[in-house]
């Protein structure tokens, strides 16, 4: 009978701290950022484009795979990792982000939706907001309008604490069918007129599966928290375009504040966020 009492004692007091140490890891593997998360690629633009990526987490250190088709062929698509790593809701745009009506959803309306650039998804060199439009490192297409992509880069701590916050988006379409970025698909570029809207507008959007929603934008756009460190030479071929793609940010603040200033306005709305 002793022995039996003795037993329980001894299995009581392990529990307790069995308990502590099953959340003591759970807690340091959510701590070391481990975990992969599935991107589903939709078009835009009615591009016919679309993937798959996946997004795999060892603690700084993110593994980004990319599997699409349907793009233009044997041309460079320009890729992000687009989002907020501070709750913001950003998300992929819907046919009524193209505001001015023109039949296309150029990278301008499209930013106010799914934010600014937080990681640059080059072949090689920086990775930082300042490399969005270097296509000089971007991934090619092949002859079938097919990309596969894979790099594994060191990121920030805001990155990994909040990687379902941030969403994929690749550029590059055409609307003219002739399989090649020109002027007389969708004209120029609100980033740089001397290049055509098909190099630079969206061609297809994916968010993390099953993301919570953060909370709705307040301000303007985060100018990304990517990494930076690497050596290389942005603006290589787009140069001018790319110092408009980073002249967005502060375009874009305006814009959130005019859209918080015209929501606190509302009748019945008290100006928070939820």
């Amino acid at each position: 009978m002793i022995a039996k009492r003795t037993s329980r004692l001894v299995a009581l007091v392990a529990l307790p701290a069995a308990m502590a140490l099953t959340v003591g890891a759970s807690s340091q593997a959510a701590a070391e950022g481990t975990g992969a998360f599935q991107i589903n690629l939709a078009q835009l633009n009615d591009s016919g484009s679309k993937g798959t990526a996946m997004l795999s987490l060892q603690g700084n250190r993110l593994t980004v795979k990319i599997e699409s088709e349907g793009l233009v062929p044997g041309q460079p698509h320009a890729q992000h990792l687009h989002g907020s790593t501070d709750g913001h809701d950003f998300h992929c745009p819907d046919p009524s982000a193209d505001t001015n009506g023109d039949g296309v959803i150029d990278n301008t309306e499209a930013t106010v939706d799914y934010g600014n650039i937080n990681i640059s998804l080059t072949t090689k060199g920086p990775t930082d907001m300042m490399s969005g439009l270097a296509v000089d490192r971007m991934p090619v297409a092949d002859a079938q309008g097919k990309l596969s992509y894979q790099r594994t880069l060191t990121v920030s701590q805001a990155v990994v604490d909040h990687i379902k916050d941030l969403h994929i988006v690749q550029h590059g379409i055409d609307r003219n069918n002739n399989q090649k970025y020109d002027f007389d698909g969708a004209g120029k570029s609100e980033l740089d007129p001397k290049l055509p809207q098909e190099a630079t507008a969206p061609t297809n959007c994916g968010e993390v599966k099953g993301a919570a929603v953060g909370s709705i934008p307040v301000g303007g756009v985060e100018t990304g928290t990517g990494p930076s460190e690497e050596e290389g030479v942005p603006f290589a071929v787009l140069g001018a375009g790319g110092a408009a793609f980073v002249a967005l940010t502060g375009v874009l603040t305006v814009m959130r504040r005019r859209k918080s200033v015209l929501a606190a306005g509302r009748p019945g709305s008290n100006g928070s966020v939820a």
